[in-house]
């Protein structure tokens, strides 16, 4: 039987002189190649080792054990070829036990790089307080009693630190909250066992499939209550997963808890914190633990995330478990580094006819990230082999990672945001023809100097035609506009009633200050820092601000978010548009403040309002077709992370016979758009060079 983490990407038959050989033998690697293997992710404790740590005497508890099977991986590979040595377990000396293990071919420890027991391996320490303890009983119980008395503990894990609390604890949660300064994004919560899981939220087939895979990574679930309300802050949904490391696994059955928040150790806005010293040095302000291990971590990973849309698991932020995996393509793609977006960052590196995707890095917007960005980028180059002719990056200008491309030295490629988007989807579903692409987010710098964000594009990897976009919206104060959605729905309202506006009989106008709102709807008027934008984001940040769902965001896309949520699903119908100029919806926004008017709910709101969304996209779909011929649409850009947008649309198409495709294997949001400078790249210069 294949081992559960493999796959088979190519069967080739070569033929070979049989050779008279005697016994079975593996060689010492070589390094005298530029070619290079693949570096298998990192992988949950299989089942087998948590049977073997309760009944091997040198792995009693063993909280590192592992086998070729599980364990980690890719967090501690520091080169090629991958042996021990060039892994952060070169400190650890085998003791005879692992050894006979490590060369027993009939072993299931045979040649697993990091193996290791109680005897030889690395061991956990905890800081409380004035307290240094590393006898793990003694962890194990002060960690449960910490944790069960609403304390907050640091721990390392796989791919870097964690904060964890009693998810049924609202003080500790809320104290998390506080401490770490993260004002409303949601927690992820790691429960003991899928029954737990079960208990709190709504699990499809294909949920419980993502949810216990190989990977483990955070699957994204409708709730049907929980642990406690500072978890999600009013959101359906829950972030939940399962454990992956021996000490996870330890820790419930020491403490009898079935529910944990489970969240980066990081201070707001920078990377997960991999380094023990620094965990010492910053975490104590925020938890009364922190729980590290003497083995390095060499490439930090966050928890990966997942939802299942449309029947299929949905890579939601591509991480721990699934990097460094290549996206196999069929473009000839060596030589070419990409180094993505903005935001929700990954860059990618090209290898012959495979694509690795790094993992998620994050928001470009401090040294911080910006430093693990380009330890990452120095990282693959070294692990793959690769010296880069050719640097793809953003078409804008600020973007930190457009920077970064031009301080290369080396030939640079600027690609369109939402083109980029629609090649990684075409890319990763094998397209390779024009295709109707519908590239729908909230920024992205256009051709003509606007933000895009709602595109109908006809493209190939060559080039684009922009077909139409949903009409430009001003976006007074600029990105305050997305912090502040309130300042979105009186641009609309502006649009759409001028200073009668005021005169609207709605609680959105009621409640905002009528002195600030006139003289941004003054700047408006002027067009004084009111940049204009496409951006579908921007119209869903709009809705939730005049319904007030959500009228100031305290993290990114928290309003369409909390409008997906707020979506009553036993509604049909929509509101009018106006497609004569573009993609208009003012017509909607009149409707919905005469339905505000007359006291409809929210919820219903929310559903008209996405089915319009979804009608708009559809009737303007059905016109390319017409024109172009073309049935083949590609669904791409982060507003299709909206389950209820996403799976609405889809079924819509496929009954009237598009054929659609849409992102599984990468992330449809700026975490997969490295993806598509990359195959851009590749087919330009190929054109290039004849």
């Amino acid at each position: 039987m294949a081992p559960v983490v493999s796959q088979i990407d190519e069967i080739r038959v070569d033929k070979a002189e049989i050779e008279g050989l005697n016994d079975f033998v593996i060689l010492a690697s070589q390094d005298n190649s530029e070619e290079t293997s693949e570096i298998s992710p990192d992988i949950a404790v299989c089942a087998e080792c948590l049977a073997d740590m309760k009944t091997q005497p040198n792995r009693i508890n063993y909280p590192f054990i592992n086998c070729t099977h599980c364990g980690p991986r890719f967090t501690i590979i520091k080169d090629f070829p991958y042996d021990r040595k060039k892994t952060t377990m070169a400190p650890f000396d085998m003791c005879d036990h692992c050894r006979e293990e490590y060369i027993n071919i009939m072993d299931r420890r045979f040649h697993a790089q990091p193996v290791a027991c109680n005897q030889c391996g690395p061991v956990y320490t905890l800081y409380s307080g004035d307290k240094v303890i590393r006898d793990f009983t003694e962890i194990l119980t002060l960690a449960c009693s910490v944790i069960k008395n609403g304390g907050i503990l640091a721990v390392k894990g796989t791919g870097g630190f964690h904060l964890m609390c009693d998810a049924r604890n609202e003080s500790s949660v809320s104290r998390l909250r506080l401490s770490k300064k993260r004002e409303g994004k949601p927690f992820a919560v790691m429960f003991r066992d899928i029954e737990s899981i079960k208990d709190f939220t709504h699990v499809s087939e294909e949920e419980e499939k993502a949810l216990l895979s190989w990977r483990r990574p955070i699957v994204i679930l409708n709730t049907a209550n929980q642990p406690s309300y500072s978890i999600s802050s009013g959101l359906n949904t829950m972030g939940v997963f399962l454990p992956y490391m021996p000490w996870h696994y330890l820790f419930f059955e020491q403490s009898g808890l079935d529910a944990i928040v489970l969240t980066s150790g990081n201070l707001a806005g920078e990377p997960i914190i991999i380094n023990n010293l620094k965990a010492l040095e910053l975490m104590p302000s925020v938890a009364d633990g922190v729980l590290t291990y003497n083995r390095e971590i060499y490439n930090r990973t966050d928890d990966s995330v997942v939802r299942i849309m449309g029947g299929r698991e949905r890579i939601i932020r591509r991480s721990r478990g699934f990097v460094p995996a290549a996206v196999n393509v069929h473009l000839d793609v060596s030589g070419i580094l990409a180094t993505g977006a903005e935001l929700s960052n990954s860059f990618c590196l090209g290898k012959g006819k495979r694509a690795y995707l790094s993992q998620y890095i994050g928001d470009l917007k401090n040294r911080e990230t910006m430093d693990f960005f380009e330890e990452t980028v120095n990282l693959f180059l070294k692990l793959f082999r690769s010296k880069p002719l050719l640097v793809a990056a953003d078409l804008h200008p600020d973007y930190l990672s457009t920077r970064y491309a031009r301080s290369m030295g080396i030939e640079l490629m600027q690609i369109q945001h939402h083109h980029a988007h629609i090649a990684s989807c075409m890319a990763e579903n094998g397209l390779d023809e024009p295709v109707i692409g519908l590239a729908f987010d909230g920024t992205g710098y256009g051709d003509d100097g606007n933000t895009w964000g709602s595109e109908f594009l006809v493209c190939d990897y060559k080039g684009y035609v922009r077909r139409n976009h949903f009409a430009y919206m001003p976006m007074p104060g600029g990105d305050r506009a997305a912090e502040e959605p309130w300042r979105m729905g009186l641009s609309l309202l502006y649009q759409s009633f001028g200073d009668h506006l005021y005169d609207l009989d709605i609680p959105f106008i009621r409640s905002i200050d009528q002195k600030k709102a006139r003289l941004i709807t003054g700047a408006i008027s002027k067009n004084i820092n009111a940049p204009l934008s496409s951006g579908a984001g921007r119209l869903f940040d709009a809705i939730a601000g005049i319904t007030g769902i959500c009228t100031d965001s305290l993290f990114h896309a928290e309003a369409p978010m909390k409008l997906e949520s707020a979506i009553r699903d036993d509604i049909g119908g929509f509101y009018d548009i106006d497609d004569t100029n573009g993609i208009s919806f003012l017509p909607a926004i009149q409707q919905v403040c005469a339905d505000l008017a007359q006291g409809v709910s929210p919820g219903i709101i929310s559903a008209r309002f996405h089915n319009t969304v979804v009608e708009a996209t559809f009737r303007e779909a059905e016109k390319i077709r017409r024109e172009t011929g073309i049935k083949k649409i590609v669904l791409s850009g982060g507003t299709f992370q909206n389950k209820y947008l996403f799976e609405s649309l889809e079924t819509k198409l496929r009954k009237n016979n598009f054929v659609t495709f849409s992102h599984e294997k990468t992330p449809c949001n700026d975490g997969g758009l490295a993806l598509g400078q990359l195959v851009i790249a590749a087919a330009k210069r190929g054109t290039r060079d004849k």
